[in-house]
């Protein structure tokens, strides 16, 4: 399922965030780091930034991805919005417990973590890997506690599915993984960015990154939690997934996609200036206007 590869009130916003450094990652002082240990035992870490009290949105890496991947859209709506990004288990600096990577329990992990920060209808931004891990959310825990779904550059188990990637010739791990980071990218990225993204990645063992990939469910599990819910929903793709996107709209009301042609899997880090005006304009139209 992986995938290898009102705006005048916010321009202001966008134009900051537009010109974010690519090296930058926290900490700093408007970044604070936190922590909550889960129901079954587990210390996950999240960032949290933006004013308390004001709407909140939360941020979901995807496979292997810290929390400050996000930091181009961490500066940015923190400004206006109790902002969270989370390292789901195993990854960033959560804790690497030995089980828990199946969809339900990933799933639980993103629901009390709401109940943990934010009891109250809260946006969801999942990207590649998390917008599965969304998707299990909205199988264990319902829709009660969400505002909309901002969903990132993967399947949602919609037709036509997605081209199966060829394994190439075995490599190591380590090299894997650069590999696979450098190839999230269009537009360059600093040396020091891309080494500091691997060394986060590498964090998660490799016998865990395998058991991630390996989920054992079908497609319908996606479609059927997309589909569960009349929340809005903005679908945010590359040409991978344009036809779900055009069928996904077409069959679901109250659902806006948008295609990115210039950017990398990373879209959000590739071209923050358009997608943070997308999602700006998506929350002050569709969710909170």
């Amino acid at each position: 399922m992986l995938s290898r590869r009102c705006f005048s009130a916010f321009t202001p916003l966008l134009a900051l965030s537009a010109h974010a450094p690519a090296s930058f990652a926290y900490p700093r002082n408007d970044v604070r780091s936190r922590y909550f240990t889960t129901s079954d035992g587990v210390r996950l870490h999240y960032l949290e930034s933006g004013p308390r009290g004001a709407h909140v949105l939360l941020f979901v890496p995807g496979w292997t991805m810290p929390a400050w991947i996000w930091t181009p859209q961490i500066i940015a709506f923190s400004r206006r919005y109790h902002v969270f990004a989370l390292d789901p288990r195993g990854q960033g600096e959560s804790e690497i417990p030995l089980s828990g990577y199946e969809p339900s329990r990933r799933g639980r992990d993103i629901g009390e973590m709401i109940a943990h920060v934010a009891p109250v209808p809260v946006l969801i931004v999942g990207w590649s890997f998390g917008v599965l891990d969304t998707l299990a959310y909205l199988h264990t825990s319902g829709d009660d506690l969400l505002a909309g779904l901002v969903l990132v550059d993967n399947s949602v188990g919609e037709d036509p599915a997605p081209v199966p990637i060829r394994p190439g010739a075995p490599v190591p791990h380590v090299v894997a993984m650069r590999r696979f980071v450098a190839g999230m990218f269009h537009r360059p990225q600093s040396a020091d960015y891309l080494e500091r993204l691997t060394e986060a990645s590498l964090r998660t063992p490799e016998t865990i990154c395998r058991e991630l990939l390996s989920y054992p469910v079908p497609r319908s599990y996606w479609r059927t939690a997309v589909y569960s819910t009349a929340k809005p929903l903005l679908y945010v793709v590359r040409a991978g997934f344009a036809a779900q996107a055009a069928n996904l709209a077409r069959k679901r009301p109250n659902t806006e996609t948008a295609l990115f042609t210039d950017a990398g899997h990373a879209l959000f880090v590739d071209d923050a200036r358009r997608f943070n005006a997308l999602v700006a304009s998506f929350i002050a139209r569709r969710i909170w206007p």
